[in-house]
């Protein structure tokens, strides 16, 4: 998710798509959720190790299509790194190539025991589409890239504000927990519609389908973190 706590002052270090790190502006700090994600960080380079994964399985782009819902020619936007999936889709892809989502946030240096990731080294996802290819409406930043083979991967959502045209409903393997930090967000959970204020939690088997939206005018910053499944 479906699909982040320094959201008045987005993260000044950036992974390049091409590889290495990017310096990015800042946007003056305050002002809401949906402001403050103006000028936010470059995205990981998801795309080129979708398609090194999959040519290296074997697969066709159509292939990949049908086992997550995407059309083929979206698949081809996400490899080229032109547009990126939500994290639900993304969970999907990583089944089907035969590695867990973790996999497109690892850092390639050494395995480490432990990390601490300073909030201004956090590198985020932007220009996330759903399987229509509309806006999903967030953007994510991985709160975890160094260490692997994960059990739990937690994620910072920037839900925007007033993108809720379109509210396709999304599953995957696992479980998940949202805690919202800032704003109100609603969860649609199958034929669900709960509202979750600041401070409020849910936790749900990722199998329900399901799509987060922001509620109110201002957005919502959440806390995600994805179980993997047995």
């Amino acid at each position: 998710m479906a699909e982040e706590p320094h959201l008045n002052r987005p993260s000044s270090l950036a992974l390049n798509p091409k590889g290495g790190r990017r310096r990015s502006r800042k946007p003056k700090a305050g002002g809401s959720v949906s402001e403050a994600r103006e000028g936010t960080v470059e995205e990981f380079n998801i795309g080129a190790k979708i398609k090194a994964l999959r040519l290296s399985r074997k697969k066709t782009l159509q292939e990949v299509a049908d086992e997550t819902g995407f059309s083929p020619a979206l698949i081809s936007q996400v490899e080229n790194n032109n547009v990126s999936p939500p994290i639900a889709t993304l969970s999907k892809i990583a089944k089907v190539l035969g590695v867990r989502v973790g996999y497109f946030f690892r850092d390639e240096g050494p395995e480490e025991a432990y990390e601490v990731i300073r909030r201004e080294d956090r590198p985020a996802v932007t220009r996330v589409i759903s399987s229509t290819g509309g806006q999903h409406g967030y953007i994510y930043h991985a709160l975890t890239f160094k260490k692997r083979d994960k059990i739990m991967e937690p994620f910072l959502l920037t839900v925007d504000a007033g993108l809720r045209d379109e509210e396709t409903l999304y599953s995957h393997e696992g479980e998940e927990f949202l805690l919202i930090l800032q704003g109100e967000a609603e969860l649609l959970l199958e034929k669900e519609r709960i509202v979750l204020r600041e401070g409020d939690s849910v936790y749900f088997e990722s199998s329900l389908r399901h799509r987060l939206l922001a509620h109110g005018d201002n957005g919502a910053r959440v806390l995600a973190v994805l179980a993997k499944g047995p």
